[in-house]
């Protein structure tokens, strides 16, 4: 039974920012794992760990051109995915987040498709030759935009819609006086981590010019003291960008990797994540940074 201290409400990050898959289907799931986990005292960054493992199992079944290991594979992803829910939702519910866990939760997807990307092209390589490999690492290096971007622009909205507590979001420069301060002897691993946390968000803010622009914009004008009708109006704006940010994170791409491998042609996951979610990408940059200039020019003409 669920228990009374921790409602299911408390452990989503927004309903602005949850997919519909995810609200009805993975996070209650994800619900009864965190509750069950707290009364074992599992930490989230260990339910993140056992998510990557079976996620990268989940791949390896992909390798097999047999349908039932596919099927396995496809209920191990499903696992994977209730676990990294779980991670989350515990954090939410009883306040044990650490920036640790951000990099391990932002790295469990990565682990998972790289998995699922290399057991796919090491299966298609005897009929498509080493073209599948070029395929694959094309695709790979979108798909971390895609996903990266979706996750950036969430943590944006939850930032104006709930502020610095309710949103994960970072920045390079501020990431960067950290890692400085990290000894290699100490800390190494952490440190390791901060590098790879500091490039992803570089990423991230290059590919975004205008968003920086009104942030810096907004800070200068208002530091910490954003006006309400800033908040309220963004949100508005932001808010119809949100479906967009879901389908290009996990559960539109994972619809359609079980479709290819049911129909026994994996390689379409791959051409629709070049293609559709690859123009999904650009239409939501488009219009994300259209909206960050309009702002920025409303701030400075305040």
């Amino acid at each position: 039974m669920p228990d009374n201290n921790f409602s299911f409400e408390s452990t989503l990050k927004s309903s602005d920012t949850e997919e519909f898959i995810d609200i009805h289907f993975y996070r209650p799931i994800g619900y009864r794992w965190a509750l069950l986990f707290n009364k074992l005292g599992v930490t989230p960054n260990q339910i993140t760990i056992a998510s990557i493992f079976i996620g990268i199992a989940a791949g390896i079944c992909y390798y097999f051109d047999n349908i039932w290991i596919n099927i396995l594979g496809i209920i191990l992803l499903i696992w994977a995915n209730s676990y990294d829910s779980a991670d989350g939702q515990l954090a939410r519910m009883t306040g044990q987040k650490s920036e640790l866990g951000r990099i391990l939760d932002g790295a469990c997807g990565d682990f998972w498709f790289a998995s699922i990307y290399l057991s796919i092209a090491f299966r298609l390589y005897p009929t498509w030759g080493w073209g599948i490999f070029a395929l694959v690492f094309i695709t790979g290096y979108f798909h971390g935009k895609q996903a990266g971007m979706a996750d950036y622009y969430r943590n944006i909205h939850l930032l104006f819609l709930k502020g610095k507590t309710g949103s994960e979001l970072h920045n390079s420069e501020v990431l960067k006086e950290k890692y400085e301060k990290m000894k290699w002897g100490e800390k190494s691993l952490a440190k390791l981590f901060e590098a790879f946390y500091i490039s992803y968000t570089e990423g991230q803010e290059n590919w975004t010019p205008r968003l920086q622009k009104m942030l810096k914009v907004l800070y200068n004008k208002h530091q910490d003291q954003v006006p309400e009708w800033f908040r309220s109006e963004f949100r508005e704006k932001s808010l119809p960008l949100m479906k967009y940010t879901n389908m290009l994170s996990f559960n539109t791409r994972a619809i359609v990797l079980f479709i290819s491998l049911l129909i026994n042609m994996p390689w379409i996951y791959f051409i629709f994540e070049l293609t559709v979610l690859n123009i999904m990408l650009i239409y939501m940059l488009y219009r994300h940074e259209n909206m960050c200039r309009n702002f920025t020019e409303k701030l400075e003409a305040c």
